[in-house]
């Protein structure tokens, strides 16, 4: 569990026992419901994650709502959009290696996250990632209950294709755009998991080191702790 479960999770377990205490039984039950479900909703599961250099894994939890092809300055790609409903894992993952290039806080509305306009209206944080391959995008978005984004990344951090980067908190949305050269993976519907679901595969240009490096070994799948919160 990541450490703000404790923040938000502990008063009502507290005053659960207060009221438990004092008699209070029907009180107390709702607390402590209350607090088994802060602690559910702040969950951080391992995951399983490609060590292919050409994979693209989904930055979270939950089902992809939309793909569809979208320019990003110019440039011809793809958005994926992922909504999280409440249940949802809402650990926000790195979807490639790369160096984070650009970090943009943009404020705005809190509409309902399943809403196509919450992907350009609502407050949101735009993180552009620098990768082997090029640069792609991802959005950590609010919704109408989520309205605080958390990043634990800045600009120029390094980061590991799965790692840990942030999260939104009580339901949300997360897009992430790849350029036309990327193959999807998924479509519309389908449920993923952070980290461990491969959304799209963009290879590596032949002839760079890390072109050189992925076919020297085979890849495989391991079990990573990058940027493991506590």
């Amino acid at each position: 569990m990541v450490k703000e479960g404790y923040y938000f999770g502990l008063p009502p377990l507290v005053l659960s026992g207060v009221a438990f205490l004092t008699h209070w039984i029907v009180a107390a039950i709702l607390l402590l419901c209350l607090a088994a479900f802060v602690f559910y909703f702040f969950r951080d599961p391992e995951r399983v994650i490609s060590n292919d250099p050409g994979a693209v894994v989904s930055p979270a939890d939950g089902r992809v709502v939309v793909v569809t092809d979208e320019e990003n300055a110019g440039a011809a790609g793809r958005r994926i959009s992922i909504f999280l409903a409440i249940w949802n894992v809402h650990v926000n993952r790195s979807p490639a290696t790369g160096t984070i290039r650009k970090m943009d806080y943009r404020p705005g509305k809190f509409l309902a996250a399943m809403m196509a306009r919450a992907s350009t209206e609502n407050e949101q944080n735009v993180i552009s990632l620098s990768t082997a391959s090029g640069e792609m995008v991802f959005k950590q978005i609010a919704g109408l209950i989520a309205r605080r984004v958390v990043c634990w990344k800045k600009a120029g951090d390094i980061v590991q294709r799965g790692e840990r980067i942030g999260l939104v908190r009580f339901g949300s949305r997360v897009d992430l755009w790849v350029p036309r050269e990327a193959e999807i993976l998924v479509a519309l519907g389908d449920n993923v998991k952070g980290g461990s679901s491969v959304l799209a595969r963009w290879p590596i240009p032949a002839g760079s080191n890390v072109a050189r490096k992925a076919d020297a070994s085979a890849p495989i799948e391991n079990l990573t702790t990058a940027g493991k919160r506590t």
